[in-house]
């Protein structure tokens, strides 16, 4: 699933391509808004919220959220998609360009006072302007048993960090992802590298934790089961973490730099 770093970047494109521009005409092949018209009206801006899109039309937003399969691709007017015209949730033109949500697992439009009911409920943004560290701590300890590989994902606690990033942050702070929010030792620090390695991603069109551009040595744990730790030499373990058996994700991490208190 697309973390918050793709979803700025997709935000910022999506704006540069439409932001104070009139549509032409709008497509929303959904049955809910099949109806829904919003030719003659002007794009406003383009935002994201975490891993959600935003976009301010009018009176109106437009919410999409890409979930697994999901993105939004940019073409000028007349040039061919580079994906099948089924998978398109929704179309968006202007005289220059077309934009084409496809595979959107969430497609909601609402006016823009009632915003909230969509992504009111999220944490700090790590990209965003309302981001406050000290918000999302207290949102974190609020369940201090609770795996912090579990804490971290939770977009109520903050919103942004996905899979990647979990396995990736646990590992520098050398906390295994089952720690107890309440029993690791520098909860600060983890959030801080959280928002320093979004932001640090947020302009890459290659992710990279490590600081390599090689892709096979862009991150430390992520998607590296038996491969040596680049700290120790341990081959890295790979195990399934969720609440409950539909919702366990890949977790990747190092058992000796990472171990988990009895």
């Amino acid at each position: 699933m697309p973390e918050g770093d793709t979803i700025w970047r997709a935000a910022r494109r999506l704006h540069a391509a439409l932001a104070g521009q009139e549509l032409t005409g709008s497509d929303f092949r959904v049955p809910r808004y099949a109806t829904l018209d919003l030719s003659g009206q002007t794009v406003d801006e383009v935002r994201s919220r975490g891993k959600h899109l935003m976009m301010r039309i009018g009176e109106l937003t437009v919410h999409s959220h890409l979930g697994m399969d999901g993105s939004w691709q940019i073409y000028q007017r007349g040039e061919r998609w580079r994906k099948p015209a089924f998978q398109a949730r929704l179309i968006l033109s202007t005289s220059t360009t077309t934009a084409v949500g496809f595979a959107l697992a969430a497609l909601d439009v609402v006016t823009r006072t009632d915003e909230d009911k969509l992504v009111g409920h999220l944490g700090p943004d790590l990209l965003g302007p309302d981001w406050d560290a000290d918000e999302a701590l207290r949102r974190l300890r609020l369940e201090p048993d609770r795996p912090i590989g579990l804490a971290l994902l939770d977009q109520r606690n903050l919103a942004g960090i996905g899979n990647v990033y979990r396995c990736e942050v646990c590992f520098i702070a050398r906390v295994h992802p089952s720690t107890p929010v309440g029993q690791v030792p520098d909860l600060p620090a983890m959030v801080l590298k959280s928002k320093q390695l979004l932001e640090v991603n947020k302009d890459r069109s290659s992710r990279s934790t490590t600081g390599s551009p090689a892709r096979r040595e862009s991150f430390w744990v992520y998607g590296r089961a038996r491969r040596p730790c680049a700290r120790c030499g341990t081959p890295i373990a790979h195990d399934l973490q969720g609440n409950t058996e539909v919702d366990q994700r890949d977790v990747y991490f190092c058992p000796h730099c990472q171990p988990l208190a009895s």
